[in-house]
């Protein structure tokens, strides 16, 4: 155990995930700027690129989550899908059309799909239960700090270079090699880790069947949280459209990222020891706030205030439904059981993303950010009935 009373393993995941977020990020934190100004596109085209792309990763999400249950070994998964997304970030300085970016961020998801459900199973498999809020609370913030560097550098590269993107997007690919080495170096999984014990596929419906109920509502309200958090791309969009120059666009996702970096892990500790739906609701309501300053801004400043209520409720979010996933489902199904997890994600921001760019086509920015709002009560308001449902069951229960 480290000096944070987590497995090593976990650190080294960690760091991993710092090194592909920077590199990411110093790409996407320009890139719906990019698509608009060099190649041309439109709000609509944007959302498409970004909702096919995170969908593929969540349909391959639980694919690789079911091998790794069948064969019990993460970490193969793991190198595999980040080595394959360190190969497209060439892809990116080398685009002239759309074309070249739809496939580099179609094979880019793919990647994160492959190593999504096995790393975040293989934190489940040497994390003790006790502890995985924290676990996954600083794998998350681990994640962002890399998250919001990479926008930082991409601000930097871009005053330096006078806009220059494709010089920018070149400097992202040293990072993703890292990331690499880290895995073959750095990343051990345990030598008995869970196995799927049924001779029939993990997705038959005799094992979907083992997954208890409360993982089901995990799902559920996760898919409807992601429909009211579309992709951040259009966080940057509204700086953008509010007249941020193209060089400052990223620091949008520095102030998301540093708040939600912050936020993330002592949020996950904190649920190992209180109540995790409480925290859930105090994420939905930054969320809330954040749809509703971004809807009514006026200047740079009040996005920022909105981009920091957005990596507020990240960071009050994303690492809890994690640790719920992990608590609910059996260990020798957690791949498939965050697979599936990850699947319905993936298919709402989808949905999610193609909305808010044909909301904002047709109807302006604002429109696209209450529209954002509604959804997210409407995911507060799943959370207390669930709430209060337990509650009566647990009260039946002690009669």
């Amino acid at each position: 155990m480290s000096r944070l009373n987590l497995p090593k393993g976990v650190i080294a995941l960690g760091l991993v995930s710092l090194c592909m977020d920077l590199s990411s990020e110093m790409i996407h934190s320009l890139l719906p700027v990019f698509l608009v100004t060099v190649l041309g596109a439109g709000a609509l085209s944007v959302g498409l690129i970004e909702g096919i792309a995170e969908a593929t990763a969540a349909i391959v999400k639980i694919f690789s989550g079911v091998i790794s249950d069948r064969i019990g070994r993460r970490k193969p998964l793991v190198l595999a899908g980040y080595g394959l997304a360190a190969l497209t970030k060439p892809l990116f300085p080398l685009a002239s059309g759309l074309g070249l970016i739809l496939t580099a961020r179609f094979v880019d998801r793919i990647g994160k799909g492959i190593r999504g459900a096995p790393r975040d199973a293989l934190i489940a498999d040497i994390t003790p239960a006790e502890s995985r809020g924290a676990a996954y609370g600083l794998r998350q913030s681990m994640d962002t700090i890399g998250a919001f560097a990479g926008p930082l550098l991409a601000m930097a590269l871009m005053a330096a270079t006078s806009d220059n993107f494709r010089l920018t997007f070149w400097v992202a690919t040293v990072p993703a090699v890292l990331c690499v080495l880290l895995i073959v170096f750095g990343v051990e999984e345990p030598e008995s880790a869970p196995r799927a014990t049924s001779t029939k596929s993990p997705i038959s419906h005799e094992n979907l069947g083992r997954l208890p109920a409360h993982f089901w509502w995990v799902v559920a309200f996760a898919a409807v949280l992601t429909l009211a958090r579309f992709s951040e791309a259009f966080l940057l969009l509204r700086a953008q459209n509010l007249g941020l120059a193209v060089t400052w666009v990223p620091m949008v996702l520095i102030v998301m990222n540093l708040v939600y970096a912050a936020s993330a892990y002592p949020v996950g500790k904190l649920s190992d020891n209180s109540n995790r739906s409480g925290l859930l609701a105090w994420g939905i309501g930054f969320l809330i706030l954040a749809d509703l300053v971004l809807a009514a801004a006026s200047g740079i400043w009040a996005v920022m205030l909105g981009a920091a209520l957005w990596g507020l409720h990240m960071g009050a979010t994303q690492g809890l439904l994690s640790a719920l996933v992990a608590d609910a489902a059996p260990a020798d199904l957690r791949g498939t059981a965050f697979g599936v997890f990850n699947l319905a994600g993936g298919l709402a921001l989808l949905a999610a993303s193609v909305i808010a760019g044909a909301l904002w086509s047709r109807f302006g920015p604002a429109m696209t950010f209450y529209v954002g709002a509604i959804f997210s009560a409407v995911a507060l308001a799943d959370l207390v009935a669930n709430v209060r449902r337990s509650r009566l069951n647990g009260h039946a229960a002690s009669q």
